[in-house]
């Protein structure tokens, strides 16, 4: 059995969260409303697009590839794999000293109210590993380090 390996030999790094809460007020005064990911997530299926996963939304720090995508209850949910396993993303990642998540994203349908907005429908690019969320809440929940095992 062969392991997946990254372009340095070492398994990916895979975590899961959410880069998106539905129904909260982030700190620039949006909120998304669900299924605002729906047709953007659709297209990209049905075109074969996969999402990158970027280091602080910089496109030159493509860190990984967002290998889950999703809509529940909660918001958008990921799965990705860190595939940069020997960059800074990935030990902060791996050490938790990093562990918010967000995404890039153009606007298709949305509301303007007196405080902020209210996001409809959000063509999303990217998920991004950050520092500082926009949405506080938009977190990593999960990390697992396969390349531990293999050490």
């Amino acid at each position: 059995m062969t392991a997946n390996l990254t372009k340095t030999g070492h398994a990916p790094l895979r975590f899961a969260g959410y880069a998106a809460i539905f129904g909260k007020r982030d700190s620039g005064g949006d909120t998304i409303l669900p299924g605002a990911f729906r047709a953007s997530l659709d297209h990209r299926l049905t075109e074969g697009l996969r999402l990158p996963l970027l280091w602080q939304h910089r496109p030159e720090q493509q860190i990984g590839w967002i290998d889950v995508v999703g809509e529940d209850a909660r918001g958008l949910r990921v799965v990705a794999s860190v595939t940069a396993t020997d960059s800074a993303a990935a030990r902060a990642l791996n050490d938790g000293a990093v562990d918010g998540l967000s995404f890039g994203y153009r606007v298709k349908q949305g509301r303007a109210l007196p405080d902020g907005r209210e996001l409809h429908d959000l063509d999303i690019m990217e998920v991004s590993l950050v520092t500082r969320p926009m949405q506080p809440l938009a977190r990593v929940h999960y990390v697992e380090n396969a390349g531990a095992d293999a050490a």
